[in-house]
């Protein structure tokens, strides 16, 4: 019988899978990362993975990563 992953391994793997090869500031690694916090059970997912993306690439980057994701949509 198979043993059962922890939700924080599914949700790496499910960010890993989604997100391979798409680059910062096309919105596919945003969206994967809200899914996998979905997955581990976040309440708000967005704002939960817009400060992840804040602290890792500052807040001037990150709202131009948001606003090229707001113009290509």
């Amino acid at each position: 019988m198979a043993k059962k992953l922890a939700k924080s391994t599914k949700a790496g793997r499910l960010y890993k899978r989604l997100a391979k090869g798409s680059k910062p500031g096309t919105g596919k690694r945003f969206a994967a990362m809200k899914k996998a916090l979905a997955t581990k059970g976040a309440r708000s997912p967005g704002a939960l993975a817009a400060w992840i993306g804040r602290r890792k690439y500052g807040k001037a980057k990150m709202a131009k990563m948001s606003a090229t994701g707001r113009r290509r949509k």
